[in-house]
């Protein structure tokens, strides 16, 4: 018999003789072998959360609420919400459990001599180590098969971020950029306070816009970044959403994945300064434009609907600049400009969002000499508050 067999065979052995001699010792009371570990574990944390709970032992989702649900039942474990976030149901066990706590404890002392008989202490101490690693690889295992996409904000609702469609904006967390101007600046550095979303919560809420909304944008921080993404799209995609990306453009080859893959719709792609004053703008010293250049160059092709976007900043753009942009993606579909107030979530809160009539006038006129259809919006603490199109 191999190795695997030979563990998956003896530890089945092990928890199913376990379980029958729990169920035994335990038949004077309403509770059985599924359950205890459930009550030791909630009675050695009190005010452990359901999530918690789950990762301590690898249980799903599921099987945590099923069981959860019937310790209260029975009066052993009772649930009070998180004065943090009254979503949260915390868990504490009650004047039952501490009544037989102790019978509990014995049982499981007893089983374990049981095992253990005319085994060395040498031989013991052995096996329990070779038992955690074993634990804790199998553990590891799981974290990385069920570890889904980080998600830290949704707009449940929005009729400005994805063109001519009613949509949800769903944020990525994490940035491989530093604009000064950055309006979403947690995203960027993600402080240890920034509440994380639940990818199944996302998608529950998904599956009830079904037929009410006709897209999904998924925004930033850098969206790129994340290796789970194209799951994540793949499940989105499947419920019939079309699919808006925001980019800075520096991972192309994941870009042409999601492309290619049929994962994404419409992509826009901010467009930091010209060239020549990229790494400034974008607050990273020497910046190879080269994942830029090819990010622009595929798009321009073609193989999905697209706009470039430049948010224009008083002490970092000028009228040449707006120039030397244009000559930068002339023949493009189209190039959005928007002009930026200052706001509570600014990287840096200075004055240099003011004073942007004449750049923004400059624009226009060389947007039309282009051929690129323009866009101007107005931002206001952090609000898109209207926008003016034309060409």
């Amino acid at each position: 018999m191999d190795n695997s067999n030979y563990l998956y065979l003896n530890t089945s052995i092990l928890y199913r003789c376990g379980q029958k001699y729990y169920d035994k010792k335990l038949s004077g009371h309403d509770i059985n072998a599924a359950q205890i570990l459930f009550l030791i574990l909630i009675y050695e944390q009190e005010g452990l959360n359901m999530q918690q709970l789950a990762q301590k032992g690898c249980f799903d989702k599921g099987t945590i609420t099923k069981s959860i649900s019937r310790l209260e039942e029975l009066g052993y474990v009772t649930t009070q919400s998180s004065p943090q976030d009254k979503r949260i149901r915390l868990l504490y066990t009650t004047d039952k459990t501490k009544d037989i706590i102790r019978d509990i404890y014995m049982i499981r002392q007893q089983w374990w001599e049981l095992l253990s008989k005319d085994i060395g202490a040498q031989e013991l101490q052995q096996f329990e180590a070779t038992l955690s690693r074993l634990s804790e690889n199998a553990r590891r295992y799981e974290q990385q098969e069920e570890a889904g996409i980080k998600l830290f904000g949704i707009q449940k609702l929005t009729l400005l971020d994805y063109p001519q469609k009613m949509a949800s904006t769903i944020f990525t967390g994490g940035c491989n950029f530093r604009c000064p101007f950055c309006q979403n600046s947690d995203l960027v550095f993600l402080p240890e306070n920034m509440p994380e979303l639940q990818e199944e919560d996302v998608l529950s809420f998904l599956e009830k816009r079904k037929g009410i909304l006709d897209g999904v944008c998924i925004s930033g921080g850098e969206p790129l970044l994340n290796p789970e993404l194209a799951g994540f799209l793949k499940k989105i995609k499947d419920m019939g959403y079309a699919v808006k990306l925001d980019t800075n453009g520096s991972s192309p080859d994941q870009l042409k994945h999601l492309v290619e893959e049929g994962l994404v719709n419409y992509v826009a792609m901010d467009i930091k300064n010209a060239p020549q004053k990229y790494s400034e703008t974008a607050g990273i010293r020497n910046l190879d434009l080269s994942g830029i250049q090819e990010s622009i160059t595929y798009l321009k092709e073609g193989h999905v609907a697209y706009e470039f976007r430049t948010t224009i900043v008083k002490e970092l753009h000028t009228a040449q600049d707006i120039q030397d942009m244009a000559d930068w993606l002339q023949g493009a579909a189209a190039w959005y400009l928007r002009k930026i107030l200052k706001t509570a979530t600014v990287l840096f809160r200075r004055d240099c969002m003011r004073g942007m009539k004449k750049p923004c006038s400059s624009f226009r006129k060389l947007a039309k000499a282009k051929g690129s259809k323009y866009r101007a919006s107005w931002y206001i603490e952090g609000k898109e508050e209207r926008y003016v199109s034309g060409y």
